[in-house]
């Protein structure tokens, strides 16, 4: 059965119960098994990251207003990532939402890329944070995120790389931060996030956002970094979620 699509739309439609979902599949087999599944506001078609998106009454083609799209990309190559994000932006409107990355089978821990569509389509999209987000009920642990990264980090786990950096930053500031545990698994993440603040990272730190599980980073190096070569500081140049805006 279509479990992601259903629960998506259930959730979704909490905020707008007239809003339409549409689930892609590139397997003609899941599409078929899909079909009873079918509503008024609830559909299920064969596609890619070119998504078929159909013409409306008006003779307008659909557009997005947010993708998702979990445990895709990591079974392509990583030199496949941007051409798949310039597919599925072309497909959401102007402002529209990519959320792209990986979870666990279970969906209790992952991370992922946000992408905005630009509001002048044809410069593209912006790659605007970088979301971890877990339950708390198997605890909080930086590097259990590791193995989450989406497809554009996940091979990048190595010294010298900005992703690296932050984990490393992190696993300090949880530990630092250890003795707030004694309250439960998420004043010790929460705790945490304020760290990273603290070392010059992009966090946003609102309680709506930590308390729920989600850490949400604009950029995986801090303000002002230090260069390890020389051990002077040195100011950072790059938004290292990814490439900031493609076409």
């Amino acid at each position: 059965e279509p479990i992601t699509t259903l629960e998506s739309a259930q959730r979704l439609r909490r905020l707008n119960a007239q809003l339409p979902v549409l689930g892609v599949e590139i397997d003609p087999v899941r599409v078929e098994v899909a079909q009873p599944h079918t509503g008024a506001r609830t559909h299920f078609r064969l596609g890619g990251f070119n998504l078929p998106l159909q013409p409306t009454a008006s003779g307008q083609s659909e557009s997005a207003r947010a993708i998702r799209a979990f445990n895709v990309l990591r079974q392509y190559e990583e030199s496949a990532v941007p051409t798949a994000y310039r597919q599925m932006c072309h497909s959401l409107m102007p402002g529209g939402l990519l959320l792209e990355g990986t979870s666990d089978p279970h969906g209790r821990i992952w991370v992922a890329n946000l992408a905005r569509q630009r509001d002048d389509v044809d410069n593209g999209y912006c790659l605007e944070a970088l979301v971890f987000s877990l339950n708390f009920r198997a605890g909080f642990d930086p590097a259990a995120f590791q193995a989450v990264l989406p497809k554009s980090l996940i091979h990048r786990m190595m010294p010298d790389e900005p992703i690296y950096y932050f984990f490393q930053a992190w696993k300090q500031a949880a530990l630092e931060s250890a003795a707030t545990q004694i309250w439960g698994a998420r004043h010790w993440f929460t705790a945490s996030a304020h760290k990273l603040r603290e070392m010059g990272y992009a966090v946003n730190t609102q309680k709506k956002w930590l308390s729920r599980g989600y850490l949400i980073i604009h950029s995986t190096s801090p303000t002002v970094v230090l260069d390890r070569s020389v051990g002077q500081s040195r100011e950072s140049q790059s938004a290292d979620v990814g490439p900031c805006c493609c076409r």
